[in-house]
């Protein structure tokens, strides 16, 4: 019996494993948003019109993104369709006007300090409120149904019917209003182009979260337990890891990301309403089925197609923009019918 060798000079020595494949980034589908500012710049004309509407769908994409990737993140690891995730959206929106009302003097100060800490009070306290009822909601509605997606349909829309008519009774069926603080109101100006401040500030908030589950997911033990539970729960369970502790945990955080989505677009819109959660549910399912479904990057990017052409098709055509999202919908799944982004397993 011969025994080959990989080390020269090194009779007998086992020979080393071959290198597993590199699994290759698909940059297609990444080119899509620069290509889409490229078609509309001509036909804007204007390039100080084209860099506000382009910025401006660029922050509306981001805020979609924080509040979709809640629900991609729920789906891709945990296998749930939770058609209720609208009601963390709409609760965060509401808790997050319980702490702005109040501290309306830290609002209207004109001290970005002030302005800093209310906003970041608001957003701690929207997620923690979020998080805390969606633990509830895993455990009563969504955990008697995995693996029953047609029954986590159901049984998730009636959980946000519900919601929806006790945020009505805690806090009213009128539209309340939501006044940026004071340092993030305006314009910043870039030559002709006027850029609003808070949509830069989206800008870069959706983008540290989308590079922190990233991060998370791929470079940390606790994103390859998650991973690796999805793949084959029984064996990591073997091992000693409670992976049911871990799903409920990602639960938790899906339910936090959409409570602080829920802060973000109240803001954006300047007023919340009962059905704000309801409404943002069409966007987001239109987001993750063109990403693919359970894809954080695919996520990411039809986030951001669906800001930019709700922007660039309301400037341009006005009567497009009502269906332009479903339209972008379409196109993607004609060219990719398991979206940008399919996740293999699904």
């Amino acid at each position: 019996m011969t025994t080959s060798s990989s080390l020269p000079g090194v009779p007998g020595a086992p020979s080393a494993p071959a290198d597993l494949p590199k699994v290759r980034l698909d940059w297609t589908p990444l080119a899509l948003a620069p290509l889409l500012m490229l078609l509309a710049y001509p036909l804007v004309g204007s390039g100080s019109t084209w860099l506000t509407l382009t910025v401006a769908g660029l922050a509306m994409g981001m805020i979609i993104f924080v509040v979709s990737s809640g629900l991609t993140l729920v789906f891709g690891l945990m296998d749930v369709l939770n058609f209720g995730h609208g009601a963390f959206i709409a609760l965060g929106a509401y808790v997050a006007a319980s702490v702005l009302l109040p501290l309306a003097p830290w609002v209207e100060a004109d001290s970005l300090a002030l302005n800093l800490g209310v906003f970041a009070l608001a957003i701690l306290a929207a997620m923690a409120a979020a998080g805390a009822v969606g633990l509830f909601f895993e455990r009563v509605v969504v955990r008697p149904v995995y693996g029953q997606h047609l029954k986590q349909i159901l049984i998730t829309m009636g959980g946000m019917l519900v919601a929806e008519q006790l945020i009505k009774a805690i806090w009213g069926a009128e539209t309340i209003a939501l006044q940026l603080p004071a340092t993030f109101r305006g314009a910043v100006l870039l030559g002709d182009a006027a850029i609003e401040k808070y949509r830069l500030i989206a800008v870069a908030l959706g983008l540290v979260i989308f590079v922190a589950m990233l991060l998370v997911l791929n470079r940390t033990r606790l994103g390859l337990l998650i991973r690796a539970g999805v793949e084959n729960r029984e064996m990591v369970e073997a091992l000693g890891y409670r992976i049911r502790r871990l799903f409920i945990g990602m639960f938790v955080a899906g339910a936090a990301l959409a409570g602080l989505g829920g802060v973000l677009w109240g803001l954006y819109q300047q007023n919340i309403t009962v059905a704000i959660g309801a409404q943002v549910n069409v966007l987001i399912f239109i987001v993750i089925i063109i990403g693919g479904l359970g894809s954080t990057a695919g996520c990411f990017v039809g986030a951001l197609l669906v800001g930019l052409m709700a922007n660039y098709t309301g400037f341009l055509f006005p009567k497009v923009a009502l269906f332009s999202n479903i339209l972008l919908m379409m196109l993607v799944l004609l060219w990719r019918p398991q979206g940008l982004y399919p996740v293999a397993r699904r």
